[in-house]
Order: structure tokens, then C-alpha cells, then sequence
């Protein structure tokens, strides 16, 4: 079904009830997984993602020098079957996760401390519990909580979000007013992008926009998406503080 006018009241709420610039729930757990170094459970909305890391550990095969002393970031996405509506199985090999996977291998790579452990490989895989929207985004929050609980040094979080243009249809709402972290329904109907940023001064380290958007509206989307990772970014952080909290506690009692 299209989404048209009605996505909007009076109050201007979308159909799930919040406002423009509203972040969907975000509850996210750590240390969920004893078998890995480090794991996290993270709901963004209905897109619910399980995070495991493995590492760092000598490479299992060797493919070659390829020139670098620093510790290689692989990440695997495995997309369940009964993740999405259509029900479809995505092998390992299909464009879109291979375009996740390679996606969020680069983004970590930048903010790893990787010479800390030259020639060593830290493994990320990403289980895809059930998609509502901004699928990336909830990946790389996702890897950000399970690297930091199997104490991989990074130089900060990288907390991600997704953004859309709002529809020109509707003249109620001024169009320079872009929606923040989209559900499904609005990725499906809107043109949006995922951006990631690291640190408190919310360097920009993913941009990526598969849909096209008018030039004059794209400023605004990126203003109010680097908003939108900054309120993530407090959230992730709360979970580790209350994680590191909770573990102090227990050793401590």
C-alpha cells in the first residue's frame, strides 16, 4: 500500500505514532553469547539483530601478503529466512549481503585499532533476527556493542541511523523536514540513506543512499541524520556504562 497524506495527523505523527525527528525503541544487551569473545542483542524497532565476534585470532587460511601488518576486519551477515515478509532464504553469496558485509568490514576497519595485533584476523558476524528498516544501520550498532564487549580497541563507537525525504505530496508538512530512522513501510515508499558517524564530533565514516533525492533536500537529510547518530551514539553508550555496571557489581558482591 502506498504510503500517502494519511502517514501524517493534524499533530504531524507518522503512522507509527512519532514525530519527524523521533528514533524508533532502541534496547540493546551485551554479553549474550558465552561461546564467542564478545556478543550483543540489539532491537531497533522491529529490526532485531544478534552481533558475535571472534577474536583477535590467527587466520584460519592464508590468501596471500597483501602488504598490511594490521588485524584484518571480516564480517559475515546471515539473513535468517523468517527475518522479512517474503520468507526467502539469502545465501551468503547474494549482492545485498555482500554489499552489507563489505560495507560494514570497511567502516570498522577505520576505527580499529588494528596494529595492536599485525597479521591477526577479528572475526564479526551479524544474525539477522527480523527486518522493520534501516537493516545497516542496526548492523554496524549492532557490531559496534559486540566489538567493544570482546574488548577490541577501538578509537570510538560508530553509531549509525537512516534518513528519509519527506513526501512533496503533502503540503502540510515542509518538505525540508526529513524523517528520521525509517521502518519498512517508509523504505519501501521513500528515497532515504544510511549514515554512520564515530566520536563525539560525529565524524562521517558511512554514507550511502540507494534512492535518488533532490540535490536541495540532501543538506538537510545529512544535518538531520548526524543529529539522529549522536542520539544513538548516547544510547550505546548508556548500555556499555550499565553492562560495565552490572559486571562490577557482580565481582565486586
Amino acid at each position: 500500500m502506498p504510503l500517502d497524506t494519511s502517514t501524517y495527523a493534524l499533530a504531524h505523527l507518522r503512522l507509527d505514532g512519532r514525530r519527524w525527528n523521533e528514533l524508533r525503541r532502541l534496547h540493546a544487551s551485551l554479553s549474550v553469547q558465552s561461546s564467542s569473545d564478545g556478543s550483543a542483542y540489539l532491537e531497533q524497532g522491529n529490526t532485531k539483530i544478534l552481533a558475535t565476534v571472534s577474536g583477535p585470532q590467527e587466520p584460519v587460511r592464508r590468501t596471500g601478503r597483501d602488504g598490511s601488518s594490521e588485524a584484518k576486519i571480516e564480517v559475515e551477515v546471515n539473513v535468517t529466512p523468517f527475518s522479512g515478509t517474503d520468507r526467502k532464504r539469502r545465501a551468503k553469496g547474494e549482492k545485498r549481503v555482500q554489499e552489507l558485509q563489505l560495507t560494514v568490514a570497511r567502516a570498522f576497519q577505520g576505527v580499529v585499532l588494528g596494529h595492536l595485533y599485525p597479521h591477526s584476523v577479528v572475526e564479526v558476524r551479524l544474525h539477522v533476527l527480523s527486518q522493520d528498516g534501516s537493516l545497516l544501520a542496526a548492523c554496524l550498532n549492532a557490531a559496534t556493542l559486540a566489538l567493544i564487549d570482546a574488548g577490541i580497541p577501538m578509537t570510538d563507537y560508530i553509531a549509525a541511523c537512516t534518513v528519509a525525504s519527506s513526501p512533496s505530496s503533502d503540503q502540510s508538512i515542509d518538505d525540508s523536514d526529513p524523517l528520521l530512522d525509517l521502518n519498512g513501510l517508509e523504505e519501501q515508499e521513500l528515497p532515504f540513506l544510511s549514515i554512520a558517524t564515530s566520536g563525539e564530533e560525529g565524524k562521517v565514516c558511512v554514507l550511502m543512499m540507494e534512492t535518488k533525492v533532490q540535490m536541495a533536500r540532501l543538506e538537510a537529510m545529512v544535518s538531520v541524520g548526524l543529529d539522529g547518530c549522536g542520539q544513538i551514539r548516547g544510547i550505546l553508550d548508556e548500555v556499555v556504562r550499565q553492562h560495565g555496571k552490572r559486571v562490577l557489581e557482580a565481582k565486586v558482591g
